[in-house]
């Protein structure tokens, strides 16, 4: 470690990724030959990479995201529908910044709960706040909230976040509080904020499912209008797991 009141002072400042590069620049054998402006320079393209890499870390701690899906990781190989193109000019984010909707629906284990959240880690990645809510337990929770005062804050916690996931849309059955507390997440984010949802249900049956035609007419106003459609189909991609190791312990 560098012993240099400079690197202290650094410390102290909480510069650390400026920190760390002055005593890495110290090792340096021709660190002369750069000039003050250079050293300078990469002094600070380090605290910039550092601060980004802390604040991307916290992001992602306070999405709590239900799978570490990552962009790079994505298998396009398998036949479920999966539009290529349309879904890697999703992962640049530009949808967030239009407020638009993610609608990601498909029978079980086509892996839509993996495509969603390597879109809300991208969107992290790319400085944008996002949150993880299987919609029953949030829909639970928000009953609880009500009772014990939690629940303006709950509400404003959701509308602010840049991109909110909400799982298995239209597993739970709806009481009439429970279908007002989902048009007043989805209103506060209307046009405002992207939401993103997954469902085993297709779209078309959303509206039956939330059970009173008014407040469905209300709910599905606010997100299938402005909305990318992405319909997955095919078998579970979890049959795949025991076929692989079958075939590994019969080679």
């Amino acid at each position: 470690m560098l012993n240099h009141p400079t690197y202290d002072t650094l410390t102290r400042l909480r510069l650390h990724g400026m920190a760390q590069a002055l005593t890495e620049q110290a090792r340096l054998p021709d660190v002369e030959a750069l000039t003050f402006e250079e050293r300078l320079g990469l002094l600070l393209d380090r605290e910039q990479a550092e601060r980004h890499n802390r604040q991307t870390s916290s992001r992602l701690r306070r999405a709590r995201l239900k799978q570490p899906a990552i962009a790079e990781d994505i298998d396009y190989r398998h036949s479920r529908g999966l539009d290529k193109a349309l879904f890697r000019e999703l992962l640049t984010g530009a949808w967030i910044g239009r407020h638009q909707n993610i609608l990601l629906t498909g029978s079980t284990g086509v892996g839509k709960t993996y495509l969603a959240c390597a879109l809300a880690n991208a969107a992290c990645r790319q400085g944008h706040t996002a949150l993880y809510q299987r919609l029953p337990r949030l829909l639970e929770e928000l009953t609880l909230a009500r009772g014990d005062g939690r629940y303006p804050k709950l509400m404003a916690n959701l509308a602010k976040v840049d991109v909110l996931l909400l799982d298995d849309w239209g597993l739970a059955l709806l009481d009439d509080d429970r279908r007002r507390d989902l048009l007043e997440i989805l209103d506060d984010r209307y046009q405002a904020r992207s939401t993103l949802i997954t469902s085993q249900l297709p779209v078309a049956h959303w509206h039956d499912s939330l059970g009173d035609p008014t407040l469905a007419d209300a709910i599905l106003d606010r997100i299938v209008h402005h909305a990318h459609q992405l319909t997955l189909k095919g078998e579970s991609l979890r049959k795949l797991t025991p076929k692989l190791t079958q075939e590994t312990r019969s080679e």
